[in-house]
């Protein structure tokens, strides 16, 4: 049993012990009813890692409702939409998200805080420090972010994909009480809110990183608070090991048993200097999105087979390469990457997206692969235009749209370009019909979009090339920057 004493929560200097993580969602159980969330009611938390995203989230799911985190870096209109198309009642922000929130039913982080110092928890229930009810949402080729609606499973079938029951943890070697969770990432991505829930189910302690990853600062959190597992993305990892030798040397980061990566290909170069710095046979990879996991590979599975994303995981998941015309492909042919999984979902209001998305029981996140003969897959290309930068999804066609807003842009075009650090970075490329600078073009798009889903370099060109159907041809535009880089993704 949880020791109520226990240390839960670390940001910085703060602590938060699990009976006063308890209490505060009491409280905040409260305070949501008194505003009128009651069973299935959905509240938007729009804050930068802290401990209150968890006691809302709990507070929510006692009442029978659930959450949408939503990212701070995005834009008020952005916000709105996500809000309004998930019928979010009210919208907790901090002062990072403010100026976002006009015009919504919203409560500030001063105010919140205010109000529960004050409140009577007395007649909530516990809080649940396990599965929570959040909502993420994904996108497509189509613009706008779209909901995932997941089918509901027997609770014997939901076991196997928790990773605190399916045996990831054990895997791992962090199955045990008082393991030490790092969270490094933005709690508004499924990555780090999930797993930092598993944590908290697990009886482990939950230290946070606010917001903006710095790596020296990573290192220095692992050491102070003997962290011993955390994930992460890529990016993270290249920042490591782009610190100078003697940066590194200065922290003790033996305490680490695992650290799992994700979300986007991590350079073969770079993981291997990463199996050298930390502690042996800790670095595990696992391949999927905010739609499901679909394989995983351990550390001495990668330095057998390296380049590999692993064999399908977890149990129940079977991994199948097809054509275009869906006939199953044999080991070595390159093909959509597909999976079978028990946890079956689909796209608020987007029949075109799941139709491009599933295959019978099979599902795809458009990357291109192949399975070797031993099961292990490896990803060559991706199909979507999806763009990851430091482990966040960016769709070109969310892009394009404000793009073609701008008075000066007859078509525009936006890829995926290679960069050392954060995997890929935004291209746009621009046929003008008034003069325009490429400045001018990011400009207008900071005024409208989240900067990370912004161009960082623009291109003007005479004509875009189009395929005899009209469709831009995208792989043509990507070929001369990708030729060097030694990858296709």
């Amino acid at each position: 049993m949880d020791n109520a004493d226990d240390v839960l929560f670390v940001l910085g200097e703060q602590q938060l012990t699990r009976g006063e993580f308890a209490d505060r969602s009491r409280r905040a159980q409260a305070f949501l009813e008194a505003k009128g969330i009651g069973p299935g009611d959905r509240i938007g938390i729009a804050f930068r890692n802290r401990p209150q995203f968890y006691e809302l989230m709990s507070a929510a799911t006692a009442l029978g409702g659930g959450s949408l985190p939503i990212a701070w870096r995005l834009k008020q209109e952005e916000v709105q939409y996500l809000v309004e198309d998930s019928g979010v009642k009210l919208v907790f922000f901090d002062p990072d998200s403010a100026a976002r929130m006009e015009g919504l039913n919203g409560v500030s982080l001063d105010e919140y805080e205010n109000a529960i110092a004050t409140i009577d928890p007395a007649g909530q229930t516990d809080a649940p420090t396990g599965p929570m009810a959040f909502d993420l949402y994904s996108s497509g080729t189509t613009g706008r972010p779209k909901a995932i609606q997941r089918e509901p499973v027997p609770p014997e079938l939901l076991a196997k994909f928790s990773p605190g029951q399916n045996g990831l943890l054990n895997m791992l070697g962090v199955e045990q009480p008082g393991e030490v969770h790092l969270i490094c990432g933005p709690l508004y991505h499924s990555q780090p809110i999930g797993f930092g829930a598993t944590a908290m189910g697990a009886g482990h302690s939950v230290v946070m990183i606010e917001g903006g990853f710095d790596a020296e600062e990573c290192l220095r959190v692992i050491d102070r608070n003997k962290v011993t597992w955390l994930t992460c993305v890529p990016t993270h990892l290249i920042r490591i090991m782009a610190l100078p030798e003697e940066t590194r040397a200065k922290y003790d980061v033996s305490s680490i048993k695992a650290i799992l990566h994700s979300a986007a290909p991590c350079p073969r170069d770079v993981k291997a200097a990463v199996l050298d710095y930390f502690p042996e046979g800790s670095i595990w990879e696992v391949y999927g999105g905010t739609e499901g996991a679909m394989s995983m590979i351990s550390p001495e599975e990668w330095s057998k087979k390296p380049g590999s994303v692993g064999r399908a995981f977890p149990e129940g998941t079977e991994l199948r390469i097809m054509d275009e015309a869906g006939n199953i492909l044999k080991p070595g042919e390159v093909g959509l990457v597909y999976s079978r999984t028990l946890m079956k979902f689909s796209y608020k209001d987007s029949s075109q997206l799941d139709d491009e998305t599933w295959r019978g029981d099979f599902f795809t996140l458009g990357d291109m692969g192949y399975l070797d003969v031993d099961g292990y897959l490896f990803l060559t290309d991706r199909k979507k235009d999806m763009i990851i930068s430091g482990g966040a999804n960016i769709y070109p066609a969310e892009v394009e749209s404000t793009l073609f807003n701008h008075p000066a842009v007859g078509d525009a075009a936006v890829i995926g370009v290679p960069d050392d650090d954060w995997g890929e970075r935004v291209k746009a490329i621009i046929e003008p019909r008034a003069e325009v600078t490429g400045d001018e073009i990011i400009a207008f798009c900071r005024e409208h979009l989240a900067h990370y889903k912004c161009p960082t370099s623009v291109d003007l060109v005479d004509k875009l090339p189009r395929d005899p159907s009209g469709k831009i041809r995208k792989r043509e535009l990507r070929e001369p920057y990708w030729q060097d880089a030694g990858r296709t993704i």
